[in-house]
């Protein structure tokens, strides 16, 4: 594989159940952006380019965030997290590394966390790898299933599980590495077939293994870095975690 690397990070959405007229991404954490937390992040990797697909109040979360080094783009109207991700395909036009794909919504994952995911996905030598975590109470969050030699079959939306799929504890975080060529090929073959009528990003785990490529999974330690913003309650709660972790810096599993 090559040894380039590209991030992608998904900014596009309102964020309805914040209940406030401010995109969610532009919600201040720790006085920045939630956005600028993900983006610091994505630089300590080095990636030769930086793409963030805006979509809601997508002007003012360009302003916020604007830089030199980040190529920004336009989903509109918005048709899932696959139909964002395939926006960003002239930006990264002869790009032939690895694209991790992030969310302007997930702020708390750590740059080890990505680094451990990264060299994972090379080890591996696979095309795909998912980042997971395991959550006591996953909600909402999409379920990791596998098959019963622990490999990953699907990555399930709960809306869309059954009552076994739902009581699976590992989830998705939304995280994933995957090489450029077979990137774009998968979205291209993407169907809104769900109650949405939305283009799932999850769906090209399917779609690999009917190829024959089995993804990788790597599950981060602390579950908390996993976990997106979707609340007001929620941000705060991310606001005293990051302060917690800022005065415990050498904790890496700590939960909070």
């Amino acid at each position: 594989m090559d040894d380039e690397l590209a991030v992608l990070i998904l900014a596009a959405g309102q964020g309805t159940r914040m209940k406030s007229d401010m995109a969610k991404v532009l919600h201040p954490l720790q006085g920045r952006p939630m956005l600028a937390h993900v983006l610091e992040t994505a630089r300590t990797l080095r990636p030769t380019r930086l793409v963030v697909v805006v979509g809601c109040q997508a002007d003012q979360v360009q302003a916020a965030c604007d830089a030199p080094d980040v190529t920004f783009v336009l989903q509109q109207p918005q048709r899932g997290t696959g139909h964002a991700v395939a926006q960003a395909r002239v930006a990264l036009a002869g790009f032939q590394g690895t694209i991790l794909i992030l969310y302007g919504d997930v702020p708390l994952i750590r740059p080890s966390t990505l680094s451990g995911f990264l060299e994972n996905h090379t080890n591996s030598g696979c095309q795909l790898s998912l980042l997971s975590v395991d959550l006591p109470d996953p909600g909402a969050y999409g379920r990791v299933i596998r098959d019963r030699k622990g490999h990953l079959l699907r990555v399930v939306e709960a809306r869309d599980a059954n009552p076994e799929e739902l009581a699976v504890s590992e989830i998705n975080t939304g995280l994933y590495a995957v090489e450029a060529g077979l990137l774009f090929d998968l979205i291209e073959r993407l169907r809104p077939n769900n109650d949405q009528q939305e283009y799932y990003l999850t769906d090209i785990i399917g779609l690999a293994r009917e190829q024959g490529i089995t993804p990788a999974v790597f599950k981060a330690a602390n579950p908390v870095e996993g976990l997106g913003i979707n609340t007001l309650d929620e941000l705060q709660w991310s606001e005293e975690y990051l302060k917690k972790r800022a005065e415990r810096p050498t904790e890496e599993n700590d939960e909070g």
